[in-house]
């Protein structure tokens, strides 16, 4: 169509429109307003065809649409928001959260001098029974315990390689009475730390570092010692 043409219908349908003779064509409800996009009689109607559509103007834009002309293009408002209920809602059963399992026993610290003789790695009688009541008769109560560590531990006195196989000999003895009485080997693993983790120092007391200074001796007793621990426990079902 060329611009000559289209500016005699555009003269006609204005002509029609002030007669209020306009074949075919009709004026849409308007609250008085313009209505930007859309053609428009004297009194703010949008006008449409006969075929009920809506005239655009040149300048028409899909963002100018209105849901009356172009219900499609115009974006539906959100639906209304559901009603709160009054009553509070039952919450998701959700499992409770556990964490990790609590230790079915302590650490247990034994003093080399209860299971061994000073310098030593057989077991004492005593210290037998001392493994029995603190360490065997616990893992058979708790068989969820799966791994003990046994970790033996020597003072300074002596050559640091000799501590650390002193330490060893020690764990080891203390696993070999364990298992004799009746707890699986693989549910106990040893290891010998020698000198290298001491809880006292002792540096204050005077004399040889040797055996014969039964100061020295006394003082880093604590440091002489078999630590039981728990390294693998599976959870209770």
């Amino acid at each position: 169509m060329t611009i000559s043409q289209t500016l005699k219908i555009a003269s006609s349908l204005l002509i029609a429109l002030s007669l209020g003779l306009g074949a075919g064509v009709v004026a849409a409800h308007s609250d008085g307003k313009v209505t930007p996009g859309y053609l428009q009689d004297n009194n703010k109607h949008v006008v449409k065809s006969g075929a009920g559509l809506c005239w655009r103007t040149g300048s028409w834009t899909p963002a100018m649409a209105i849901a009356e002309c172009d219900p499609d293009l115009v974006k539906k408002a959100p639906a209304a928001a559901a009603k709160k209920q009054d009553t509070v809602p039952a919450q998701a059963l959700m499992p409770p959260d556990l964490g990790p399992a609590k230790p079915a026993f302590a650490k247990i610290n034994l003093q080399a001098e209860t299971l061994f003789d000073f310098d030593k790695a057989v077991l004492r009688a005593d210290g037998k029974k001392t493994l029995d009541d603190e360490v065997v008769a616990k893992m058979k109560q708790y068989p969820e315990v799966e791994v003990v560590l046994v970790t033996g531990h020597a003072d300074r006195i002596g050559s640091e390689k000799y501590n650390n196989s002193l330490s060893d000999r020690r764990a080891a003895a203390a696993k070999n009475y364990i298992v004799s009485q009746g707890i699986d080997a693989k549910r106990v693993e040893t290891v010998g730390k020698g000198e290298s983790e001491p809880l006292v120092d002792c540096k204050n007391v005077k004399g040889a570092e040797s055996g014969k200074n039964k100061k020295l001796v006394e003082c880093l007793q604590p440091n002489r010692r078999v630590l039981v621990e728990i390294k693998v426990q599976a959870p209770i079902k």
